[in-house]
């Protein structure tokens, strides 16, 4: 008969007491138990005596709502028949998938030919239940017994692959997708956050800058100093504008060292609010030897006056510019991801490779601040015909799984090339590189090296299989401080869909 079960093996406090599911105290009639094995799908056709084979070979266990049928990382040993009721089981260390359903009629639990060996997370039951356990040791005679439950147990061991594997890359999509829209957010977040304060601020700009010039209006400045002080705007403006071209924007610390020139010069002159008006005037670059230039042709009383509208339009543009160059970069955002998903085109493209990995590289933007990225793009490659989503899919999980190995500090180089009629993409890192013994797995379907909950080791899978479709391939070269993985595209494949 059946070997003892090792549900009895798992410790108690390990489980903080849980009632397990166990043999009922009084046993159920033979052919009621047949009974309910006759409405399970995958048995239907059997004899009586193989159904009579289940019913005398098998364990009963029976329990109430709650009562747990098997703990995390305990021993796969038998083959369960869920007569009764249903099994959810809840994953905790193991991906995103946190719950999976186990109803009455199922055959499951370890199968012959099966390689599980534990469960991947906690049985509970939902509702009184009832299931027939036949033990591992059991199964040669099974097969021996029941020829036809080989046939069986193989097609529901497909049929579970491809259920979980299709739970498993929805769960994929869904993490990729939630990366993508956090970092999309991140990335917009920032311009229109200065979109707004520039906004907010060019409101009440606007009327300080409008008061300076009615009172440099009441000042009655005669028409040469009026021709005078516009032609000084004009020329500083120009020469500003041609050093900024030049030596490009000033750093925090430059800014800093001229601000405070600026107001000792301003205090010098008398002119109110220094503190205010410097800031402005320090991010543009302009030398006391400009406002020399001013108070020379204006009076003393109209200087104060002159200085702070000079100031003010500077701050309006300032604002203005943040404004137009905030929205550019929304723009140019929803570009990069409407390129990155091809919305609007049709499923196989003429892609360039090139500008998919860009579009790609700008998904990841927020991640990238302190990695230095090199891109090495051959002028030459010519388009390739494929999939544009699917290649893009490529070029993320290839570029955040270097991210990954260097935790976000390195550099990342991407390069692509022509060589013999193939595209060649190459994805380099600095990370501490992959284990020798764990190379040969890295494209296995599940199989992941990240933490618990970080990855669902289908990520490389997948490209391996988009990379299939496309009648390309990947290869990878790893050693500490240098990983490479290699994409070959061929560029004459579209009749290979």
């Amino acid at each position: 008969m059946a070997a003892p079960s090792s549900y009895e093996a798992i410790l108690p406090h390990q489980l903080g007491l849980q009632v397990f599911i166990a043999p009922p105290k009084h046993p159920t009639p033979l052919q009621e138990i047949i009974a309910a094995l006759r409405t399970i799908p995958a048995l239907d056709g059997l004899t009586e005596e193989e159904y009579s084979w289940f019913a005398t070979h098998g364990i009963e266990r029976v329990g109430e709502d709650g009562a747990m049928v098997f703990a995390e990382g305990s021993p796969c040993d038998r083959m369960v028949f869920i007569l009764k009721g249903e099994v959810h089981v809840r994953r905790h260390n193991a991906g995103p998938m946190a719950l999976w359903i186990g109803r009455a009629g199922a055959m499951t639990g370890k199968l012959p030919f099966s390689r599980m060996k534990v469960y991947g997370g906690e049985g509970y039951l939902v509702g009184d239940g009832w299931s027939l356990d036949i033990h591992e040791d059991l199964f040669p005679e099974m097969l021996a017994a029941i020829p036809s439950m080989t046939q069986r147990c193989v097609s529901t061991m497909m049929d579970r692959v491809r259920e979980v594997t299709r739970m498993e890359q929805q769960a994929e999509k869904l993490g990729a997708l939630g990366k993508l829209a956090a970092n999309l957010a991140h990335e917009l977040n920032n311009p229109a956050s200065a979109a707004q304060r520039s906004a907010s601020s060019l409101f009440s700009e606007l009327r300080q800058y409008g008061d300076q010039k009615y009172r440099l209006g009441n000042l009655c400045l005669s028409d040469a100093q009026t021709s005078q002080y516009r032609s000084w705007v004009a020329r500083t403006r120009s020469t500003l504008a041609e050093r900024e071209a030049i030596q490009g924007v000033p750093d925090a610390l430059a800014i800093s060292d001229r601000e405070g020139d600026l107001i000792r010069w301003l205090e010098e002159h008398n002119i109110s609010n220094p503190w205010a008006i410097a800031p402005s005037l320090a991010e543009t670059g302009i030398a006391a030897s400009q406002l020399d230039e001013l108070a020379g042709i204006v009076t003393t009383e109209a200087l104060p006056v002159a200085v702070a509208t000079f100031a003010s339009s500077l701050r309006v543009e300032r604002m203005a510019e943040t404004v137009v160059n905030s929205t550019v970069r929304i723009f140019d955002l929803i570009r990069a991801i409407k390129d990155y998903s091809y919305m609007d085109q049709a499923p196989i493209q003429d892609i360039d490779i090139a500008q998919s990995l860009e579009n790609t590289l700008a998904m990841f933007k927020s991640r990238l601040q302190d990695v230095h990225v090199i891109t090495e793009f051959d002028p030459e490659l010519p388009s390739v015909a494929g999939y544009g989503r699917e290649l893009n899919q490529v070029w993320t999980a290839l570029i955040e799984n270097a991210l990954d190995a260097m935790k976000e500090k390195g550099t990342l180089r991407v390069c692509t090339r022509l060589q013999g009629g193939m595209a060649f993409v190459e994805v380099w890192d600095t990370g501490p590189g992959i284990d020798p013994e764990l190379k040969s797995r890295i494209f296995e379907p599940f199989y992941t090296t990240k933490a618990p909950g970080r990855g669902l080791g289908l990520g490389l899978d997948t490209v391996q299989r988009i990379l299939e479709r496309h009648s390309g391939y990947i290869q990878v070269d790893s050693r500490p401080g240098s990983t490479c993985f290699q994409v070959r595209l061929p560029l004459e494949q579209a009749q290979a869909y």
